[in-house]
């Protein structure tokens, strides 16, 4: 079934070049099937998954074959961590297509390309097990990531913000290379499962791990070194806010738990108290600041910021509930925040402005819209029911096992969640009617069809959590 997915995104890409770049329906329609057919592929791998905890559907491939030392067979397989962001991946290429069959009007070729390029590398992410093809696919995605924004973005300063993100994530990966490299002159691999079966000295264990995090904290991103992601997301078009949000910054998230704990135990413990401080400054400063921005979509990004604060809080807290959390938080952010721009944007392309103060009374004139955002303003405050509960309420528990100071203080954060997303909605959704707005047209049936999965899953999760957390906690237990 692995072969399966990438050999759909490869049919994809390959149909795509073959159909002409003026008939621009038939490319939106062949770009949304064959990501149809690869989420499909996705699902059935998962289906098909066992869910011992084990690394399955394993495929080697001789990348440079004669130089076995160096570049040995590249290994991808799937556990019971990766499966769940290969669908998350899976499910949010094809809603990108769909919200932007209208809004991008030029080079729209090159546009489905770079998003399927985007799946494919995503896909090779989280399904690869060596750090040296780690590294080349996670870097891989910052040049399409990099022209979406900087060519299809919304506004005049698209271009800095696509410089932005791209030299700020390039930058900080540099060090993950020189991690990989100083790895691999004491273990002679870069095999992942070999590696887990070594242990480092504690010095080196620290100056190893000191590489990853500057390269895996800027993704993510954490405090300080998340400037580039409120201006990369004001710029990008939906697409490219959907797929950074949704799936781009989980890679943070996801090299920590794959690497940090099972390769370099001592350094994660040893960097764990700062960790744990700039998660906290994360989730208090993130909540602060954007309880004062003006512009809808920088609500969003910054709300990013205070929600992968609890991320990084669950994964350095040392417990298995911290771990299963930030994963399940991982996945709840990946749908929630990903609805919420595509919401954000429903109303940019109606009204042509991201300002809260020219909204008011939509819950009157768009009715339909006015419940689903709603309910995605609900599941961002974390109610019950919801899946970011269940994500925020384990972190939470982490963090109080962890630190009672520490988890007082992320508590504080949750109560300034649910202020500012109750705030905005109710001066976006309630009032009498802005008189700057003189037509607002409900959701047509492609936009309800983009949101309404989305909205599912959001309270399917809440509802079920278990058929997650189940699969997560063995995959963790097992690799303990």
């Amino acid at each position: 079934m692995l072969e399966l997915v990438f050999m759909f995104l490869f049919l994809g890409g390959i149909a795509l070049i073959l159909i002409p770049r003026d008939n621009s329906v038939r490319l939106k329609k062949a770009a949304l099937e064959w990501t149809l057919l690869t989420l499909t592929a996705t699902i059935l791998l998962c289906a098909s998954f066992d869910g011992d905890g084990q690394f399955q559907v394993i495929r080697k491939i001789e990348w440079i074959p004669g130089i076995e030392p160096v570049f040995g067979p590249v290994v991808f397989a799937v556990d019971g961590i990766s499966i769940f962001f290969l669908i998350l991946t899976a499910l949010l290429t094809p809603i990108c297509i769909l919200i932007s069959w209208n809004s991008i009007r030029f080079l729209i070729k090159e546009f489905l390309l770079c998003l399927l390029l985007i799946e494919t590398l995503l896909m090779g992410v989280f399904t690869v097990l060596d750090l040296v093809g780690f590294y080349i696919l996670f870097e891989g995605i910052l040049v399409p990531m990099f022209l979406i924004i900087g060519i299809w973005g919304s506004r005049e300063e698209k271009v800095q913000a696509s410089y932005y993100f791209f030299f700020y994530t390039f930058l900080g990966s540099v060090f993950m290379l020189l991690a990989i490299f100083t790895l691999y002159s004491h273990a002679g691999t870069t095999d992942y499962q070999a590696l887990c079966c070594l242990r480092f000295e504690g010095g080196l264990q620290c100056f190893i791990f000191l590489g990853f995090f500057l390269s895996l904290a800027i993704k993510i991103p954490k405090i300080p070194f998340h400037i580039w992601l409120p201006q990369a997301h004001v710029e990008a078009p939906v697409a490219g806010s959907v797929i950074l949000a949704g799936v781009l910054l989980k890679l943070g998230g996801y090299g920590f738990i794959r690497f940090s704990w099972p390769l370099l135990p001592y350094a994660s413990g040893y960097f764990s108290p700062l960790i744990q401080t700039l998660s906290l400054l994360a989730i208090i400063y993130g909540s602060l600041t954007t309880c004062r921005q003006v512009d809808l979509k920088r609500i969003i990004a910054y709300s990013s910021v205070a929600h992968m604060g609890l991320v990084t809080l669950g994964i350095f807290s040392h417990t298995i509930q911290g771990l299963v959390a930030a994963i399940f938080l991982m996945l709840a952010h990946g749908l929630v925040s990903s609805a919420l721009f595509i919401a954000v944007t429903l109303l940019y392309e109606r009204h042509h402005t991201r300002l809260v103060k020219y909204y008011r009374g939509m819950v009157i004139t768009m009715p339909l819209f006015g419940i689903l955002m709603l309910s995605l303003v609900l599941a961002n405050a974390s109610i019950p029911l919801s899946c970011n509960f269940i994500g925020e309420f384990l972190s939470l528990l982490a963090a109080f096992e962890y630190s009672y100071v520490v988890g007082v203080s992320a508590s504080f954060g949750m109560v300034l969640s649910a202020g500012y997303s109750i705030y905005l909605y109710n001066r976006v959704g309630f009032g009498v009617p802005s008189r700057y707005l003189h037509f607002s047209r409900d959701l047509n049936r492609r936009e309800f069809y983009t949101l309404f999965p989305l909205v599912l899953l959001i309270w399917l999760m809440g509802i079920f959590p278990f058929i997650i957390i189940d699969e997560i906690k063995s995959t963790i237990i097992f690799q303990e």
